[in-house]
This record gives C-alpha cells, sequence and structure tokens, in this order.
C-alpha cells in the first residue's frame, strides 16, 4: 500500500496508507462516534461533502448489503479509518467495504491516529481537510490545495441532495394520513417509519411551492435532516412560515429543526466540532427522561432554554436539550400543531429511544386536523 496523507487548513498534516480508492478529496473534516452503522453513515446524504472519521478503530467487519443503505450512494467526501477490517463476516453481507468505496470512487486512508485526529478537531473545531492518496505533492503544496477549498460555513446543499421529482412511499395497511416530506437530504428510513403507522408519504424537492404541497391535502408536513448550513435556507424558511399560516402540523428533525426554529425567529450558529454518533444523551425537560440518541449535524438553534417564548405562531418552549453541552435539541410550538428535534428518530443507525416521536406526529395530525383547527 503506497502513502497517503491527511492535510488539515490549519497545517497539522497525519501520515496514512491508502485505503479504498486512490486520488485526493476534500471536505470538511468531523468525526463519527458510533462503533457500528457505518453503512448508514456513509448513505446519508447530511454527511455530503464532509471527510468523516470514524472514532472507532475497528471497521468494515459486517461489509455492506443493499438493504441498509439510506440512499442510491455513498454521500461522504472522503472516510478516514484507523484499522480497516481484512474479514467479512456476517450473514447479511453482500460485499466487501473497500470494494463498494473502491466502486463509488470513494478516496479514504487508513492507519493513522484517529484518537489523536479525533482530538484535535475536538479542540480546534471541525476545519476543512483534504485526503492525498498517490498524489506527489509537497506537503506544503497539500495545505495551499485544502486552503483553496469553501468552508461548510454559508454552504447551500439541499439542492445537491434532493430528490428532483416527487416520489410516494404507500402506506403500510390502511391508509390513514397524507404527509409532504420536504426533501432536504432525507434518509430512507424515516418514510418507511412513517409507512408503518399508516401515513402515505409524498418525498417532495426541497424547492417545492406551497400550491404544491397543499395540491396533496396533505394531514401533516415533514421536514428532514440534510447537509448545509441552515442560514443560506431563506426560501426554505419562508416556506415553513406559509405552511404554518396554513396550519398543518408540522414535525421536523435534524436540518428540518433548523428550519423549524429559524421559521419561528431564531438564529442559527455554527457548533465548534458537531455531534456526530449513535450515542448523544439528551434530556426531555418536560419528563426528566434521558434518551440515547443518533445525531449528525454541525450547526444548532440559538433559542432560550427556561420557560416559553413568543413567536408570531404563538408561545413555545424549548422541549429538549444535550446533556453534552447543553445545546437546543427540540423545540414545540404550544398553540400550533408544530415541533422538531435536532437528532434522528429513525435510528438509522442507532438506537430506539426516540422512535416514540412518530407516534407523537401521528397523536398531532389527530388533534389537529386542518379543517378543525383554531388559533
Amino acid at each position: 500500500m503506497s502513502k497517503a496523507y491527511l492535510v488539515l487548513d490549519d497545517g497539522r498534516i497525519f501520515e496514512g496508507k491508502s485505503w479504498a480508492a486512490p486520488g485526493r478529496t476534500f471536505g470538511e473534516a468531523v468525526f463519527q462516534t458510533g462503533m457500528t452503522g457505518y453503512q448508514e453513515t456513509l448513505t446519508d446524504p447530511s454527511y455530503h461533502r464532509q471527510v468523516v472519521v470514524m472514532t472507532s478503530p475497528h471497521i468494515g467487519n459486517t461489509g455492506v448489503n443493499s438493504t441498509d443503505n439510506e440512499s442510491k450512494k455513498i454521500w461522504v467526501a472522503g472516510f478516514v479509518v484507523r484499522n480497516p477490517s481484512t474479514l467479512t463476516s456476517n450473514w447479511r453481507s453482500e460485499k466487501d467495504l473497500e470494494a463498494e468505496l473502491i466502486d463509488q470512487n470513494i478516496v479514504g486512508i487508513q492507519g493513522i491516529d484517529t484518537r489523536a485526529l479525533t482530538r484535535h478537531l475536538r479542540d480546534r473545531g471541525a476545519m476543512r481537510v483534504g485526503i492525498f492518496s498517490g498524489e506527489e505533492l509537497s506537503k506544503e503544496e497539500m495545505v495551499v490545495e485544502v486552503r483553496k477549498t469553501s468552508q461548510m460555513s454559508g454552504a447551500y446543499l439541499s439542492e445537491d441532495v434532493s430528490t428532483k421529482e416527487t416520489y410516494i412511499i404507500p402506506a403500510i395497511g390502511e391508509k390513514k394520513f397524507t404527509v409532504a416530506a420536504l426533501d432536504l437530504g432525507i434518509k430512507g428510513a424515516t418514510p418507511r417509519a412513517l409507512a408503518q403507522r399508516g401515513v402515505e408519504v409524498h418525498v417532495m424537492p426541497y424547492n417545492s411551492t406551497l400550491e404544491q404541497i397543499m395540491a396533496i391535502s396533505p394531514d401533516g408536513v415533514f421536514l428532514s435532516n440534510g447537509p448545509g448550513d441552515p442560514s443560506t435556507m431563506n426560501d426554505v424558511v419562508d416556506l415553513v412560515r406559509d405552511i404554518l399560516l396554513e396550519q398543518i402540523p408540522i414535525f421536523g428533525i435534524c436540518f428540518g429543526h433548523q428550519i423549524l426554529g429559524r421559521a419561528l425567529g431564531f438564529e442559527t450558529y455554527k457548533l465548534q466540532f458537531g455531534h456526530r454518533g449513535i450515542n448523544q444523551p439528551v434530556i426531555d425537560k418536560r419528563t426528566g427522561k434521558v434518551e440515547i440518541t443518533a445525531h449528525n449535524h454541525g450547526f444548532a438553534i440559538k433559542a432560550p432554554t427556561e420557560g416559553t417564548f413568543n413567536t408570531v405562531f404563538g408561545a413555545g418552549e424549548v422541549t429538549h436539550l444535550g446533556l453534552n453541552d447543553g445545546v437546543v435539541e427540540g423545540l414545540q410550538l404550544l398553540e400550533r400543531g408544530a415541533f422538531s428535534v435536532q437528532y434522528h428518530p429513525e435510528a438509522a443507525a442507532g438506537p430506539h429511544d426516540a422512535a416514540y416521536l412518530f407516534d407523537r406526529f401521528i397523536e398531532l395530525m389527530l388533534r389537529y386536523p386542518r379543517a378543525k383547527v383554531a388559533i
């Protein structure tokens, strides 16, 4: 195996060995703390333009299969592991991980000290990075190439990952509701979770209009996860405000949570290194219950965490907080059917502590049928 280099924009360089596809790639360096679920991570559109560092040292032992993909392709810009498995041993495995990365031309690197890299990103913050595998450049030239690339702040990426045409996931069993899911980078497990609850899900492009949404007479609107900077999403924020005025129940997760927060008048900000993994503790302020949850976000909402707040759509409150750093992890309107969480209740991959949130969305659509809503 030839040498490969991981180069950060602050000048630090890690030397490792070539793995997956050779070449060069650039993105934002982030670390992911999950010990399992690497296939779901790779195919999550929220990781578009990010170079993912796996903190678990041993990756690849279960191979890959066609069932666990969260989208039609691998979205990560690059993949960093300490010790990739040389053997695949799982009854569901259909292919070797490295072979899949090569087939999709994903540049990777192995053999670096991922613990040291993670500590560096935790202390200095997520930053631009490049992987150079089989490249004949000096260390100074590699740093210059990394610094030429754009940062995640200000990135408008929904158009890259969203569906171009609306498609429908039919309800399983009796159809009870119709939901318009705005695709900001949706994962496949999310509409499946709704379909299992009798919801017919219309997955719609990120730039859908209010008229297009209203044309399907939705009982609710779902705002999906996705990549990029929420401060750039003014058109979608305006759309969500129009939906709120139509008094249609709304459920948002991850990027959708940030969009709803902006629609309510709050600002967003970039976290130092973000939350990415399937072991993040969150407390429900209303019950005191602690949930272990799956996260993938680098931005968060600035909102008051004590008491209630006022918006043009009525009073609201922060419902969930991250126990590691106090980040706002959930909010709701008190007088209308709208709520959101920063994490991923579909558990792909991840724990199932938050699966009840889909049931809460169902309850919300029952409580606020559009024909009977009153302010």
